[in-house]
This record gives C-alpha cells, structure tokens and sequence, in this order.
C-alpha cells in the first residue's frame, strides 16, 4: 500500500472550489490542521459564521476528493468558524442554545487535572444510570485524548445512512460517540480551539441520539475550549466533579468546580476516587493518596459529596479492558458504590428542570 503524503492531500483539494468565493478552498485559505497518520487523514475547513449547514456539501465533496488519493485509509473533515471577540466598549451575551431533539437531560462528567480515573468513572456512571432504568448516551468530549472507545470495547466506525446524521455506536446499554470512532488509536489530534469546538458541535448535533433520559459527557480534564463549548451551547443539567483525595488534586477540582459556577452550570457533586486501597490477599486498608478530601472540599464549597470509589485492581483491568465493571460485575461491591453515585445523579436530575435552558453568559 502507498503511503500517504501530506502533499497529495492539499493537492486533491486544490480540485476543490467553493462556489460562493469561486476559488479552490487552498488557495482561499479555508483548510487547516492536516493531519496525516498511517494513511488515515484529517483536517478542518474554515468557514464564516453561520453558514456550517450551506457549507456540508462542501466539506463532504473535500473528503471524497481526499479519499480518493491513492492509500488513504479513512478522511475526517469538520467545519469550523471563528468569530471575532467583541469589542470591549460593547459587551455581547450569548443567548440561550438550542436544546438537543429527544435528550431530556446532559450532565458534564469533568475533573481539574487528568489522571484522576474521570474517564473510568463517567463510563461506569452511565452504565449504572441505564441499570436504573433510564435510556443513556455518553459523549467522548475528549479530542486530543479520547478513551471511551476502548473503555466500551468499541471498534469500528459510525455509519450515516441519510449522510447527514451518524448513527452512534452502542455497547453495554449505551449509545455513545467519540472522535476516536473515526481516527485511528495512535493519531494525534493537532487542531486548534475553534476546531475542537466545531467537532464537539457536530458529535452533539449531527449524531442520531434518539430519545435519551441523559447524555453523559466525559469532558476533558482542566477549564478549557471544551469545557467552555459545552457550557455555552447546550444546556448543561449539572456536573460531577472527580478527584483523588490528595491536595493537589483538590485545588485543581475547586478551579473546575468554580468554572462551572461562573457559567451558571449547577454542580452535582464531588466523587473522591482512588479514594482507599484494600490488599486484594490480606483485606488491609492503605489510603494512599489521603482520605476524606473530596468531602471536606465539598462540605467547604457548599456541594454534595456523591461517594467514593476504591483504587482497585479489577476496576482497572476491566476498564482497560473494554468491560465496565458495572457492566460485567452489577452486584459487585465496586458496581455498587457507582450505582449508589448514580442514584443521586438521577435524584439531582429529577430535581431540575427538564426544560432547562442553557446558561446566559456575558462576556465582558
């Protein structure tokens, strides 16, 4: 099989006009951040405000062009749009967003640091929530590192019969979307803030979700464009802090916890994970990160503490293995400590809106 050079690609698009500036999207400056990994192709095409839906075809045709080159494995294009920062002497509000067809609630599953088991614990979140009886999805708002691929033991990618909605890939209950469905594991995501908000637009609104009780979304680690893409532009039900019980990582969960409060985002709770270890040979109880933390912080920043989860062996290997322990093991000790965390979220669900709007933000 030929390799695939970064070359061929911008050749292949120079074949590629917009008709609303009659000339190739190369030379009009309207792509960027190509990316070419073992064969396997992406980048974004920059377009104006508000015109992402004429644009479609545009982006559609530079993918068939692109696919079209001699060894490229798969193409992944997405729009994207920068809008220029008001002017300081005129503040702008954004207004409330529009809400996403059939899902009655999304809740942010976010830390302030990664390596927190943030990802571990908002797919055994979801899983605990659909064997509660409620319909789930779960969002892989990740583009430079998404996991939820391998932590459903998901391969493949989505498929889009009308061409314009992809159908979500599903395991384990769930209905899910990740941008590591349509890039392969080891590729690196080189893009720019307002392409990573674009592609988190069309995996929220252009997927098939159907009627969902909630979509859990796996944010991020930190207080970045993702975190602040979801807060502005959909209406956010609440979130679930996760932390470890050391200091460190506890300063960082306040910085996210006070984001969400700055953005009007209500705050669900603190998890503590990695909360304790217990020897899997003799019983005995190590805390090895601290204990009680994530509680103590909750109780000084006036938020519920959800629970705490165990650093344990099995908890890792299932994950690592595509097979949620919640999933594989519901009467386990360890899927009942996610199931009772689960319980208060849909308790805190049940208590706000479902017509809750997204926040108004102004921006000064």
């Amino acid at each position: 099989m030929p390799t695939v050079h970064e070359s061929q690609v911008w050749k292949a698009l120079e074949g590629v006009v917009d008709p609303d500036k009659g000339r190739d999207v190369v030379s009009a400056g309207m792509i960027a951040g190509v990316t070419v990994k073992d064969n396997h192709v992406s980048f974004a095409i920059q377009v104006d405000p508000g015109q992402a839906e004429r644009k479609e075809e545009l982006r559609r045709t530079c993918e068939k062009v692109v696919d079209a080159v001699p060894g490229v494995l798969s193409v992944t294009a997405v729009l994207t749009a920068e809008r220029p920062a008001p002017a300081a002497a005129k503040p702008a509000a954004l207004g409330p967003k529009p809400e996403l067809p059939g899902v009655r609630a999304i809740v942010a599953v976010a830390s302030g640091k990664g390596g927190v088991g943030k990802s571990t614990t908002a797919v055994n979140l979801a899983v605990a929530l659909s064997q509660l009886g409620l319909k789930v999805g779960l969002l892989d708002c990740d583009i430079y590192g998404p996991s939820i691929p391998r932590m459903l033991g998901i391969t493949g990618k989505p498929t889009s019969p009308d061409g314009k909605k992809l159908l979500p890939m599903r395991n384990h209950g769930l209905v899910c979307m990740s941008i590591g469905f349509m890039v392969p594991e080891d590729t690196p995501m080189i893009w720019r803030g307002p392409m990573v908000m674009s592609a988190l637009e069309q995996m929220l609104r252009e997927v098939e979700w159907g009627t969902l009780d909630v979509l859990v979304c796996d944010l991020p680690p930190g207080t970045g464009d993702a975190q602040l893409t979801m807060a502005q532009r959909v209406p956010l039900a609440g979130a679930v802090i996760v932390s470890t019980p050391q200091d460190i990582a506890l300063l960082d969960a306040r910085k996210g916890l006070n984001m969400f409060h700055k953005v009007n985002v209500p705050v669900f709770g603190i998890v503590e994970n990695m909360s304790y270890f217990l020897c899997p040979h003799c019983g005995g109880r190590s805390e090895i990160f601290g204990h009680g933390g994530a509680r103590e912080t909750a109780a000084k920043l006036g938020c519920d503490f959800l629970g705490e989860v165990p650093l344990h062996l099995a908890i890792r290997e299932t994950s690592d293995a595509g097979r949620p322990i919640t999933a594989i093991e519901p009467e386990g000790e360890h899927a009942k400590v996610y199931r009772a965390i689960a319980e208060r979220v849909r308790d805190k669900l049940g208590a706000e809106s479902g017509a809750r709007k997204a926040p108004r933000i102004v921006i000064q």
